[in-house]
């Protein structure tokens, strides 16, 4: 539902997010399976004092003089709040997570955290693809055991058995603390679930159960670049690995520069080229692009070796005269700095990509590595983690061969993730019947999809009543869907009550919509209150909705910060606003550049206003080109300058 805005040089728009079909819950429904062998034991588990950084997940550095396997703790800014958080946990449970991006030391500073503070707690660290559901039955049947749940890599844990909002309200009823790490990349797919984002239906999707974690987690970020009084301290520890990274870390974080992060991105990017290490760095680029597929490693040589071979010949093939293949292994996995090496081993002939590799890949991941990935899946939850990729990457033919062969089985979830990606490809027939399908059985994120996919549809009285049916169930989602609902037919009362509802309850969507509502109905100083507390909270629109209203009212430094933001962020129209309010004051040049910003990010309207300005500034020729481009993709509503 969109609200007009009119300020000098067009109609403008506020974004109000609501009824996008919801994500996607890739994975099988729950089996029963025997109980996990890393629950045996508990007093073989590692005491907090004891416990080994590396153990804990903790990128190497190179050797010491004396051989220590890691440089000594250099105390991050963080520290006193990321202390204060764990010391909460572990007196009424919680989860918390340190968020940072590869290498910049988010585990070893939670790990200092917890050895400092709980050093006589067991600490309980299962491995990837473990159930996590028994595990607080096992601790609540231990009395007297102090223990914290440490999840390395949080990602990991996320979905359907692992770490669900369910078994985490387990472990902070018994006042377990989890204390976890997570990369800064997935923590922001996990989190575009949630409702902050154009994501309206997912609460028990695979995405979805992740947000609603992350939601609950006391969050402490960690930035890769040290500040300056990190770099004073660290300035002042006597250990040469710490002060060869001081001299020579540059734009890098200190604890990227120890762990060869940049080092190693840098020598796989140069390997491609002629004459270099193409296939070493084919085998590279298979594992980081089956990662970034969604396919968990490690990975068996054969496989690695049949995916390379594509990612050789699309670089080149022959005519970069590749090394053998036993070269290429020994290059990809010689250890660089004494730190890490591109591919790094786990147990004889199984390969995981290094992790700081995988976050700086940028390109595409190709659909074909998507494919092989799905055909290397070995059960319900990896073939899930693909489909999941594939659908953030758009690759929905792929996500949808793997979830339909579950949705053939009967299984509701399939059924209902089949039903999303019908939808996303414009089968909104298929996706209506599997819909109904779902609703019909119980599924509460189908009934409040279904309504979505109805109310576009123009059947509003139908959509109204699974609304409600949804509502009455608790459904979030389907409260604020329902309110932009009445509030296109006219009801805005109604309308009004609903948002309120939503927002109380903390929905990033609805507080926004709420405040485009009373803006509109003229209570601007309360709208303007509602745009800040949803851009504090990192709503995609609220900057952009809010510098409208500033515009309007006068506070145009203000304003153009808002503006900045929001095109920074992604907004497609915000640097056409802006450049109309400094066309208003006389900067034509900004402006002008803010005109060319708009038109490549394809505002519809940016050239035509551009071409006016070009005309007053006595370019003729460059604004009837602009005009010519104007009359081919004509503006959706009428403009004035």
């Amino acid at each position: 539902m969109t609200g007009d805005n009119h300020i000098s040089g067009g109609a403008q728009r506020d974004v109000i997010q609501a009824q996008s079909i919801g994500s996607v819950t890739f994975g099988g429904e729950r089996a029963r399976a025997p109980q996990q062998p890393y629950l045996q034991g508990p007093g073989r588990w590692p005491v907090a004092r004891d416990w080994d950084a590396l153990a804990a997940g903790a990128h190497r550095a190179r050797p010491g003089e004396d051989g220590s396997k890691l440089p000594p703790y250099v105390a991050r800014d963080v520290d006193g709040e990321l202390r204060e958080r764990v010391r909460e946990a572990a007196d009424a449970g919680g989860l918390v997570l340190v968020v940072g991006d590869s290498t910049a030391g988010k585990t070893r500073a939670a790990f200092e955290a917890v050895r400092e503070l709980l050093p006589g707690y067991r600490v309980l660290a299962p491995p990837v693809g473990a159930r996590l559901r028994p595990a607080p039955e096992v601790l609540e049947g231990r009395a007297g055991l102090r223990c914290v749940v440490w999840l390395d890599d949080l990602e990991q844990y996320l979905g359907p058995e692992g770490l669900e909002p369910e078994v985490l309200a387990e472990f902070v009823r018994l006042r377990v603390p989890v204390v976890a790490t997570m990369r800064l990349k997935p923590y922001e797919a996990f989190s575009a679930a949630d409702d902050g984002a154009d994501v309206e239906g997912a609460a028990q999707s695979w995405a979805g159960l992740g947000a609603r974690v992350l939601r609950v987690a006391e969050v402490v970020d960690l930035d890769r670049l040290w500040s300056e009084r990190e770099l004073s301290r660290a300035g002042d520890c006597d250990d040469p690995r710490i002060a060869d990274a001081v001299a020579h870390h540059g734009t890098y974080g200190i604890a990227e520069y120890m762990a060869a992060g940049p080092v190693l991105l840098r020598e796989w990017q140069r390997a491609r080229r002629a004459r270099g290490h193409a296939r070493g760095a084919a085998l590279v680029t298979a594992a980081v692009d089956l990662s970034r597929a969604g396919l968990r490693g490690p990975y068996s040589r054969g496989l690695l070796v049949e995916v390379h071979e594509r990612c050789l010949a699309d670089a080149g093939g022959p005519v970069l005269r590749p090394e053998g293949l036993e070269e290429a292994f020994a290059w990809a996995s010689r250890v660089r700095l004494g730190v890490t090496s591109p591919l790094v081993p786990v147990g004889e002939g199984w390969w995981s990509a290094f992790d700081y590799l995988v976050d700086g890949a940028e390109s595409a991941v190709p659909e074909w590595v998507r494919e092989a990935a799905l055909a290397h899946a070995a059960d319900d939850a990896a073939r899930g983690a693909v489909a999941t990729s594939a659908y953030r990457g758009g690759a929905l033919h792929v996500a949808e061969a793997a979830v339909r062969p579950l949705a053939d089985k009967g299984d509701r979830r399939a059924t209902y993730n089949l039903a999303v990606l019908l939808g996303k490809s414009g089968r909104t027939d298929e996706a209506e019947a599997l819909y109904r399908d779902a609703h019909g059985r119980g599924h509460l994120d189908a009934t409040n999809n279904l309504a979505n996919l109805l109310a576009m549809s123009g059947r509003t009285e139908e959509a109204e009543a699974l609304y409600r049916q949804a509502i009455d169930r608790g459904h979030l989602n389907a409260t604020n869907n329902l309110a932009v609902l009445l509030a296109r037919s006219g009801r805005t009362e109604e309308a009004e009550t609903l948002y309120r509802q939503a927002c109380d309850r903390g929905h990033l969507n609805a507080t926004n919509n709420l405040a485009i509502l009373l803006k509109q109905t003229g209570r601007a100083e309360e709208a303007e209150a509602l745009y800040r507390q949803a851009h504090s909270r990192g709503h995609p629109n609220a900057a952009y909705n809010l510098a409208i209203l500033l515009s309007q009212t006068g506070r145009t430094g203000e304003a153009e910060d808002l503006y900045r933001q929001a095109h920074d962020g992604g907004h497609p129209s915000a640097a056409y606003n802006h450049a109309i309010l400094v066309e208003s004051v006389g900067r034509t040049q900004e402006a002008e550049t803010l005109y060319r910003q708009a038109h490549d990010r394809g505002q519809p309207n940016a050239a035509h206003n551009l071409a006016l300005l070009l005309d007053r500034t006595g370019r003729a020729e460059e604004a009837e080109a602009l005009r010519s481009q104007a009359a081919d993709n004509p503006p959706d509503r009428p403009l004035t300058s």
